[in-house]
């Protein structure tokens, strides 16, 4: 992977990372990237230099996703909302097939399919309760101990693949001050955040990096199970009208680039 390739993934996964309702894992996996992640962080000292030089571009990418994408995304969610869902969508559904290769890349079971229903059953239940409850919309406290759990809730969401920190964030009416920090740079709430996150993210690589190791299958199709069902989970819906129709091109444009990037990359 050269630089430029690394550095636009990681732009996208720091850019999901902080979009309602997409998930930073989810897009970690559809890149091939997840378990290398998660292994990276697990094993630090395991071939460290080797893995620096490779991360480092997609490090690089995430931060700029983040700083950057950080009022846009507010931006584009605020005004496109719909446009910016299928778009999102189709590029994901593009890279389902090479998500599901790298599952089989040690071999496929039908008993992997367990995982895989579990996990899809429980997004499905998280994207029901998360479109019949009212999210919270007072102002969240931002004492040190509180912004290290949304750093904490923001770790979570970009480790484990279908869940949306953004959501949770804005159940707890917090989604305003992390968005905030970020964009506004404010260094203070950024460094109790970036704790919470440190922590969040090395505790969940650790026990899903040692899930890889003993049971690749299994996790992966666990795994896909909550990519799938995220896939599904941002889905606005579809009427039947010319503004949806252009919505569908959209899709169907990014599925085409999406697909025809991975099978590009999956032949080198």
């Amino acid at each position: 992977m050269n630089f430029i390739s690394g550095f636009l993934k990681g732009v996208a996964m720091g850019a999901g990372a902080i979009a309602p309702g997409v998930s930073g894992g989810a897009l970690a996996v559809i890149f091939g990237l997840y378990d290398k992640i998660t292994d990276f962080i697990a094993h630090l000292s395991r071939d460290f230099k080797k893995n620096l030089i490779f991360f480092i571009p997609i490090g690089i990418g995430a931060a700029f996703g983040v700083l950057i994408f950080s009022r846009i995304i507010e931006f584009l969610f605020q005004n496109y909302e719909i446009e910016v869902r299928y778009a999102f969508v189709g590029l994901m559904i593009g890279t389902l097939p090479s998500v599901v290769m790298e599952a089989d890349k040690k071999g496929y079971k039908p008993k992997y399919l367990i995982p895989f229903i579990i996990t899809l059953s429980i997004t499905f239940l998280l994207t029901y309760l998360e479109n019949n409850s009212v999210i919270m919309i007072s102002n969240a406290d931002t004492s040190p101990v509180h912004l290290i759990i949304y750093g904490l809730i923001v770790g979570f969401g970009t480790i484990v693949p279908g869940v949306s920190a953004s959501i949770i964030l804005m159940y707890l009416g917090a989604y305003e001050v992390v968005i905030g920090a970020i964009s506004n740079l404010q260094i203070v709430f950024i460094f109790y955040i970036g704790i919470g996150f440190i922590l969040s993210v090395v505790l969940f690589a650790k026990l899903i990096s040692m899930l890889f190791e003993r049971a690749y299958g299994f996790t992966y199709y666990a795994i896909l199970g909550l990519v799938l069902g995220s896939i599904i989970s941002i889905f606005p819906g579809f009427e039947m009208s010319s503004y949806y129709f252009m919505n569908l091109l959209i899709l169907l444009l990014c599925f085409i680039a999406s697909y025809s990037l991975s099978r590009y990359v999956s032949s080198k």
